[in-house]
């Protein structure tokens, strides 16, 4: 399965970059994350718990950062192992590019699923991620630019 999007995030690109290689930033925002572990400056390994249609799935997962170009873009590939429920491994192409004073995130993201997971269906599959990821922007422009985030809208009250 492939998807991309971007997100407008009010903070400086050098803090958005900084924040995406802060493990703790990461967890708080990941859906379902119990922990993420720097293992290098460029490795992390993860625990999590998600809910995919009727399956509650623990995953322990590597995730590597590669084809770095610091701030301005790097490649995230993670691979994670459920047991018996299978396995979900990726690569996203991350790019960051300054906007004023905001940061455009964008990506584009390669997955594959396997085993029971993967049985569930593609529809409900890319639903559930579709959540996932709408979930961590949120919650990271929530941590990134907390001030920017708590600022109403041009005309709203």
């Amino acid at each position: 399965m492939e998807f991309s999007g971007s997100h407008r995030i009010n903070a400086p690109r050098a803090v958005v970059w900084a924040a995406l290689n802060d493990p703790e930033v990461l967890r708080r925002c990941t859906p379902g994350c119990e922990e993420v572990v720097r293992v290098s400056p460029t490795e992390f390994t993860a625990r999590m718990v998600l809910k995919i249609g009727p399956m509650k799935v623990s995953f322990a997962g590597n995730v590597t950062l590669t084809e770095l170009d610091p701030p301005a873009s790097c490649r995230i590939v993670g691979e994670g192992q459920g047991g018996v429920a299978g396995f979900a491994k990726g690569s996203s192409l991350v790019r960051l590019d300054e906007e004023g004073e905001e940061t455009v995130l964008t990506y584009q993201t390669e997955a594959k699923v396997g085993g029971k997971i993967a049985q569930l269906g593609a529809r409900l599959i890319d639903g559930t991620v579709k959540k996932l990821v709408g979930e961590f922007f949120t919650a990271f422009a929530t941590v990134v630019a907390p001030q920017a985030a708590a600022e109403p809208v041009a005309g709203e009250a």
